[in-house]
């Protein structure tokens, strides 16, 4: 009888991603409390026809957003800027990132503070019609890590005074979007120097095991499309598109680790392991080792009070293996949960992430 009351990890992931994007519409701005000397930096908004994202079985628009807040000495300098590139989480988008000033007060007042040197902070469109991106290369959900680095990079390098090289090129994300950081450091040292993770998720397995779960799974065979889904029915269907593919499987086109077999889910071990493979970072760590050693800065950072207590394990022990590497890292655990302590004036973004940039970037054209 217990089990039918457990919540799943993914269900909770995506109730807790959803209130993070809730709570952040109700973070206080900072304007009252941030004096901006001079002239202010300014929000470009340009357009990119992905290639890459047209290769998609969920709908996806290739036509992609992107946010790029150039620093205030940019009009007038003429010198090149290093770049750092957001990944939102899911739920979220650059244009809400964006739209109460808040972020611009706090790139400004670090400026102006010598919290850090000028850089272009660059915010792509990773939304989809359901979740969100997963920061995956999928046949089915699109690969959005081979977007990235092969078609959002060069656009920004060729529309932008950049220093294009990885020494002034970082990446930072949140939670989701965390995962996709590391993500790519993992992958594309060669592209990125600098790595910062706030509250990253799906860095291990956590506490329980995939087996142990309340999902519906015959409501998910039985729907022929996602208007068929309730709630996390429809952001396990997504996660399963992204690391458990099946192009020749109709409706959702993906295998799932819970198979039917008359009638009744079944767990598939050979699907487990594929998956968690595929998304969880623990399990390609070995591999990325010497990747991640020649990186001049690795960071991330969780929150003690996560209501999913899965993604503070995983982040433990995250660092722990990174030790046992010899990849060197910062690592914290804080004091409050993933949303309550990023964005405000004296917040991890402002007080952690930008002067970790400031000491690991390079700033310096070669």
């Amino acid at each position: 009888m217990l089990r039918k009351f457990v919540i799943p990890v993914f269900i909770c992931a995506c109730m807790t991603a959803f209130t993070f994007a809730q709570s952040f519409k109700k973070s206080p701005t900072q304007k009252e409390n941030i004096s901006l000397a001079g002239s202010h930096g300014k929000l470009v908004t340009e357009s990119i026809e992905s290639t890459i994202l047209k290769d998609n079985l969920v709908g996806l628009d290739p036509k992609r957003m992107v946010k790029v807040f150039l620093p205030r000495g940019y009009a007038q300098s003429g010198k090149s800027y290093p770049v750092v590139y957001y990944l939102h989480s899911l739920f979220w988008s650059p244009e809400k990132m964006f739209q109460d000033g808040n972020l611009q007060n706090l790139l400004e007042r670090a400026t102006d503070s010598d919290v850090t040197k000028e850089f272009i902070f660059v915010a792509a469109d990773y939304s989809t019609k359901t979740t969100g991106s997963f920061y995956e290369n999928s046949s089915v959900s699109g690969r959005w890590l081979d977007f990235t680095v092969q078609e959002l990079i060069p656009f920004i390098d060729s529309h932008f005074r950049t220093i294009a090289n990885r020494d002034s090129r970082a990446v930072v994300g949140d939670y989701m979007g965390g995962r996709g950081a590391l993500q790519l450091a993992m992958l594309n040292s060669n592209v990125f120097s600098v790595v910062y993770a706030m509250h990253p998720v799906a860095t291990g397995t956590g506490y329980l095991p995939w087996a142990n779960n309340g999902v519906d799974w015959k409501k998910i065979y039985q729907a022929r499309s996602n208007a068929d889904l309730e709630g996390g029915q429809v952001f396990i269907v997504a996660m399963h598109q992204a690391f458990l593919p099946n192009p020749k499987r109709p409706p959702f086109y993906c295998d799932f680790y819970m198979e039917p077999e008359n009638g009744e889910p079944v767990l598939s071990t050979d699907n487990v392991i594929k998956t968690q493979r595929n998304f969880l970072l623990d399990r390609t760590l070995e591999h990325s080792a010497a990747n991640l050693k020649t990186m001049r800065g690795i960071a991330f950072d969780w929150a003690r009070y996560d209501p999913v207590q899965d993604h503070v394990y995983s982040a433990r022990s995250f660092t722990g293996k990174l030790d046992d590497l010899g990849i060197e890292h910062e690592a914290e655990e804080y004091r409050g949960n993933p949303w309550n302590k990023n964005w405000t004036a004296d917040g991890r973004f402002y007080t952690r992430v930008l002067p970790f940039l400031a000491k690991h970037l390079s700033f310096d054209a070669p």
